[in-house]
């Protein structure tokens, strides 16, 4: 791991994989920091406005002193993010009619059912939330699973399309461009700039996409 400095009051935790490293293997590194940040930052041992995981990176903005925070850290063993979790999964309808379900079973080599049941009976974690507001990125589909974007995206994908993409499942909480493989849509409102917090799922949050 490397602790890196940003701007005057923020610190970036660089937990890139190693070779022979999975993306799995990275997301449960992130997970684990990114719970264990949360829990010192409880314990009031650590300072931070805002902790942000992404694929490999955490980012810990608003802290006060960054040098003094960057030292306690660095001295700080994460738990395995599974120790953490307590909370039972959110449940999301998804009525599993995508425009691009015979090109995942095509991919995976069987089904379009075969499909529908992997992904209903997988236990997804959101990783961390990017390209548009409240957009989570869920892991928990095995690496030899992962699926290539479409060749051209979408000029409009739905609001509630829920899509794969690479290691990734994701839903798009808001219409916009997109390039995923579309397996379903759900009609659960995933981001309300109103609500608090915005966003239903956030990081660290798992998830089942259950038959609608």
């Amino acid at each position: 791991m490397r602790i890196r400095p940003v701007g005057a009051h923020a610190l970036l935790l660089d937990l890139a994989p190693g070779n022979g490293s999975t993306p799995a293997d990275a997301a449960a590194q992130v997970e684990a920091w990114r719970a264990e940040l949360a829990h010192r930052r409880d314990l009031g041992e650590l300072t931070a406005l805002e902790i942000v995981p992404a694929a490999t990176t955490v980012l810990l903005d608003g802290v006060p002193d960054p040098e003094a925070a960057a030292g306690s850290i660095a001295g700080w063993t994460p738990r395995p993010a599974a120790a953490r979790s307590a909370a039972g999964p959110v449940e999301i309808p998804v009525t599993y009619d995508g425009a691009d379900l015979p090109v995942v079973a095509e991919h995976w080599a069987v089904t379009v059912p075969t499909v529908v049941e992997r992904l209903a009976g997988t236990d997804f974690r959101v990783a961390f939330c990017g390209f548009a507001p409240g957009f989570p990125y869920l892991t928990g589909l095995p690496g030899e699973l992962a699926l290539p974007r479409l060749p051209t995206p979408r000029p409009r994908v739905p609001t509630g399309s829920v899509a794969l993409a690479g290691p990734y499942a994701g839903i798009y909480p808001s219409p916009s461009p997109g390039g995923w493989l579309l397996v379903g849509r759900t009609g659960l409102p995933l981001f309300d700039v109103t609500a608090d917090p915005p966003t239903r799922l956030t990081p660290g949050t798992h998830v089942r996409l259950v038959p609608a």
